[in-house]
């Protein structure tokens, strides 16, 4: 699943680049069980099986002997416990050095896991994945295309939703009309200052309408960069 999702993601571009690398550790690999099981009945009883901690233990040992520098090494839980995962930490970990991401199955993992090696743990959102390669894959996915060389030209994440905390303007192409519908023609004008200040309009107006929280986030931040100068 997860050399799928990067053979077709923005991951393969930056790997082909040499700007990235993404190393895929089997579980089964460190089972000690007959069927390679990974997973088990949790004490107390309840519905559902648990990754065990023996696997898990070896594995993150494992990974994390292969990185030098431990310093800025994250150890990443993708986890409906943890913090609402959004551009800002996308920035943040496309900075970091080495990430481990740990990807649960079952009903998780079990917990002396996350008390020994996790650092990090992100939700993102309150609904629930069958997996956690998709998750981790999402994530990885958000914070590679930050990294500088990753896109063709850094303009195009920049002018991104959330890059900054408004959704993005309306975008057209050819034709110029389909089926009565028209491309606006400020965008055809070739005045690039005016159109600058027209998507900028139509940024403003559908976070407005569309993100109030997000919003008055924008508001707040323009406020204290006024104060500032």
């Amino acid at each position: 699943m997860i050399e799928s999702i990067i053979d077709n993601s923005i991951i393969h571009k930056a790997i082909k680049r040499d700007i990235v690398k993404v190393n895929i550790i089997d579980l089964r690999e460190y089972s000690q069980k007959k069927y390679k099981q990974i997973d088990d009945n949790p004490f107390g009883g309840g519905a559902g099986m648990v990754m065990m901690a023996k696997p898990l233990f070896e594995a993150l040992d494992f990974a994390i002997n292969k990185i030098n520098n431990k310093k800025n090494m994250k150890i990443i839980f993708p986890n409906p416990q943890g913090e609402l995962w959004n551009h800002t930490h996308a920035k943040e970990n496309s900075k970091s050095g080495d990430l481990i991401f740990i990807c649960g199955h079952y009903k998780g993992i079990d917990e002396r896991v996350v008390k020994k090696y996790v650092t990090h743990q992100y939700s993102l959102g309150d609904y629930i994945l069958s997996n956690g390669e998709l998750s981790s894959m999402i994530l990885i996915d958000s914070l590679t295309r930050l990294i500088p060389g990753v896109l063709n030209t850094s303009n195009s994440a920049k002018t991104d939703s959330f890059y900054r905390p408004l959704l993005d303007a309306p975008y057209y192409t050819h034709p110029r009309e389909i089926e009565g519908l028209k491309v606006p023609e400020i965008l055809l004008s070739g005045n690039h200052k005016k159109i600058e200040e027209w998507r900028n309009n139509k940024r403003e107006k559908r976070t407005m309408l569309k993100r109030p929280d997000l919003w008055k986030i924008y508001n707040e931040e323009n406020k204290s960069e006024y104060q500032n100068e």
